[in-house]
């Protein structure tokens, strides 16, 4: 009997399901997309709509592929991290979805920070600070500003672990995502009670935590019966997406560096212990078994490029941005942009930091600036390469995913500037991919996940370095702006 994985990517506004068969061949994939609330800094969402949808975009694979369902083995998941949902003691939701992007909680960060030293959390969490991000201060909120609802709260989930749940009926979920919660002990891979109690959340009132990839368990009778699967189908709880998406190009180890460019800019290094570090560059427990990792996360990323897009090109895509950027010689005529338009974040932390262009002349036209929004985020991940080859993580080749890995003229920017080889690979959805080669490996498919990663991971194309001048001094420029506009980003004008 053929055996085949299905995947959810669990995404912030888009869900992506894929189909997979034993080989870790794409068989067929599709998205749907969802819409959140977003009033003032609160962005919410119904969470029971988000499992409908899921249960929808199943469908949709089984009926476009022709397969037969009972040939369904596995469903992996690989998600978003923050996003919280609160359950009643019926198990089911008593408010919307607090999405990982609301910002409501910026006061209980402060009241946070006043209780917890912030480099002593940062040795426990492997968080530099503490931002409205995390789902901590979304606990904290509300149990401040809801009262009532949180004397009734019987659950407090992550996305992820409310499908997991409506797939089983188990409350499961695992480390990777929790690492961007403040209150998981990455270390010691178990919840950081003292934080807990600061918000009388009960041990119990969460989830077990299990290892990345493993499975949580078989699906409930209802969801077997609505999708004709085989009693036995597994339900492999997977890992975050930005660290499925590194297994996904075959990033599993030590001394391989990948930079993900999509609506934030993401440089990633395995390590196999956690490193703790003077720049605090934040580590995380990874979806390798007992490895961790070291990543930066640069907010303006890809953001920076679609922000000028919607404003300066909005009746054109990006092939015709990367045409017009490709007339240009490099350094953009002199012209850097700080791509800071969302401020900064580890190891320079600083949410006040503004975008800016600087240098601008009566020669330059629009181009100029599109390119110069390109060479400012590479100057971005060069900076930060620097400080991860201060702590003794460096490769003489990158790997480069996400949605920026399409742009040739990008990709052959970033060789030249870095000074590096960039490797681009043959993936069109490296997170899902990762999802099913992580359900591939428990179902015994492969050896482990190193074994699969070699097996199916191919390597597009090399873009090989031509250092220029011009960068070297526009590079230099970039870091002195970004030092002397301190003190004004500080006065937050």
């Amino acid at each position: 009997m053929k055996k085949y994985i299905i995947t959810l990517d669990l995404g912030t506004t888009l869900i992506k399901f894929g189909l997979f068969n034993s080989n870790l061949e794409t068989i067929c994939n599709h998205s749907i997309k969802y819409e959140l609330d977003i009033d003032n800094g609160f962005v919410e969402f119904d969470a029971e709509k988000y499992w409908h949808i899921c249960k929808k975009g199943i469908m949709g694979l089984l009926s476009k592929s022709k397969i037969k369902p009972k040939e369904v083995v596995s469903i992996s998941l690989c998600s978003q991290a923050e996003t919280l949902v609160v359950l009643g003691k019926n198990n089911k939701p008593l408010r919307k979805a607090i999405s990982w992007l609301d910002s409501r909680s910026q006061n209980e960060c402060n009241i946070l920070k006043a209780n917890f030293d912030i480099n002593k959390s940062y040795k426990i969490t492997g968080q530099a600070d503490i931002i409205t991000t995390w789902t901590i201060t979304k606990l904290l909120w509300i149990k401040n500003h809801e009262k009532e609802i949180f004397k009734k709260s019987f659950k407090y989930l992550l996305l992820k672990d409310y499908i997991i749940y409506k797939f089983t009926g188990k409350f499961v979920s695992e480390y990777t995502i929790y690492n961007y919660t403040y209150y998981l002990d990455v270390i010691n891979k178990k919840f950081w009670e003292d934080i807990l109690r600061f918000v009388n959340i009960d041990i119990d009132q969460l989830p077990l935590l299990i290892e990345p990839g493993k499975n949580a368990g078989t699906l409930t009778g209802e969801n077997l019966k609505e999708f004709n699967f085989s009693n036995d189908v597994q339900l492999n709880v997977g890992a975050i997406d930005q660290m499925a998406g590194m297994i996904g190009v075959g990033n599993v180890k030590e001394g391989i560096i990948s930079e993900t460019t999509g609506t934030v800019i993401a440089i990633s290094s395995v390590v196999n212990k956690p490193l703790i570090n003077k720049y605090k560059i934040p580590f995380s427990y990874n979806a390798v078994p007992n490895t961790y990792i070291i990543s930066i996360t640069c907010e303006s990323g890809g953001i920076s490029l679609e922000w000028f897009k919607d404003n300066f090109y909005r009746n054109s895509n990006y092939s015709f941005i990367d045409e017009e950027v490709e007339k240009l010689p490099p350094g953009s005529g002199g012209l850097i942009f700080l791509p800071y338009i969302v401020g900064v974040n580890s190891p320079e932390f600083n949410p006040k930091a503004k975008g800016v262009f600087y240098g601008i002349n009566i020669a330059h036209k629009k181009a100029h600036f599109a390119r110069s929004v390109m060479e400012g985020l590479v100057y971005l991940i060069k900076k930060n390469l620097e400080y991860l080859k201060k702590i003794n993580i460096d490769s003489d080749r990158i790997i480069s995913v996400g949605g920026g890995s399409k742009s040739r003229i990008w990709n052959q920017i970033k060789a030249d500037v870095l000074n590096k080889e960039i490797i681009t690979m043959d993936i069109n959805e490296q997170s899902s991919l990762g999802a099913a080669l992580m359900a591939a490996v428990e179902m015994g498919f492969y050896k482990n996940l190193q074994n699969a990663a070699d097996s199916i991971v191919v390597i597009k194309e090399i873009y090989y370095p031509h250092p220029k001048p011009i960068y070297r001094k526009n590079y230099k420029i970039f870091l002195e702006l970004y030092k002397n506009l301190e003190i004004i980003f500080s006065k937050n004008i």
